[in-house]
């Protein structure tokens, strides 16, 4: 089977909270990749999501430790639709 990872960078103004995380994450730019399968038998091309992962801290925080943490992208979405609400 075929994979593929995307990437896209997303942007809180706020702070937000996600299940599973520890604490509120601060405003800012993060890098979010999803991995993906090609999906076999079809007459087109279509990509199954297997997992999603955001980096933690944003982009725009200085420091040398990283973390990819696994996130539910429904509940990313949603995290900044609100985001998006409160500005």
């Amino acid at each position: 089977m075929t994979n593929r990872t995307t990437q896209k960078v997303v942007r809180f103004l706020s702070a937000f909270s996600l299940p599973g995380f520890d604490a509120p994450q601060p405003p800012g730019e993060y890098l979010v990749n999803h991995d993906e399968e090609l999906i076999d038998g079809t007459s087109h091309l279509a990509w199954h999501r297997t997992a999603s992962f955001i980096h933690l801290p944003s982009i725009s925080t200085r420091g040398s430790k990283q973390q990819m943490v696994p996130v539910d992208p429904a509940f990313l979405q949603a995290a900044l639709e609100q985001d998006q609400r409160r500005s």
